[in-house]
């Protein structure tokens, strides 16, 4: 069942932006996060944004195209939070994909690789193959998020975007109430996920 956001007023579980927070803590703000907890999703944003920006940074990306691999990274958090194997290794997780992606960023762009920040030892340089199939998975991301209704494309098109408001800026910029952002969220993510049209996009 979909968690309801949790109302104003409401205590908050935010645990502060320091670069030592356990696994046990990842852990629990990630699941929260899946759950749609607004305090738990912000939070790992305050702590994992930085470094996102760093990593894309050290590629030597330009600045709209460091925003882009960070934005992208933060999609497939908001996709696939709830499907980790293990929670508390979100960072990890996060980084393996933000390098990816300034991989794939480098090789449109024809960019030389920095030597101080190698890819993943495990992550061979995308061919001309892999780069079709990952602009045909965007564009077929899109589409799908184009195919919901209005207030659910409205809302997860904007979390995408702007991963960093605050269920309090997401209401005023969408005149949504603050306590149906979560449900909705939800409701857009469960709709992507049947989507057999970007599945398969997702499978090739």
């Amino acid at each position: 069942m979909p968690c309801p956001a949790a109302p104003p007023g409401a205590a908050s579980t935010v645990v502060p932006a320091r670069s030592d927070v356990s696994s046990l803590a990842l852990a629990h703000l990630t699941r929260e996060a899946a759950s749609g907890g607004e305090d738990a999703w912000r939070t790992l944003v305050a702590l994992l944004d930085p470094m996102l920006h760093s990593i894309a940074r050290g590629y030597r990306l330009n600045a709209a195209d460091v925003d882009d691999v960070v934005q992208i990274t933060w999609s497939r958090a908001l996709m696939h939070l709830d499907r980790l194997d293990d929670p508390g290794a979100v960072a990890g997780w996060l980084a393996v994909t933000a390098r990816r992606e300034a991989m794939r960023t480098l090789q449109r762009g024809v960019r030389e690789l920095p030597a101080a920040e190698p890819p993943e030892p495990r992550t061979s340089a995308p061919g001309p193959d892999d780069l079709a199939v990952e602009q045909e998975r965007r564009t077929e991301l899109h589409a799908a998020i184009a195919r919901l209704s209005g207030r659910q494309r409205d809302l997860l098109a904007l979390l995408l975007r702007r991963p960093e408001l605050s269920y309090e800026e997401v209401s005023r910029e969408l005149d949504m109430p603050i306590g149906s952002i979560g449900p909705t969220r939800e409701r857009a993510l469960e709709r992507l996920r049947g989507d057999s049209s970007l599945a398969s996009a997702l499978a090739a």
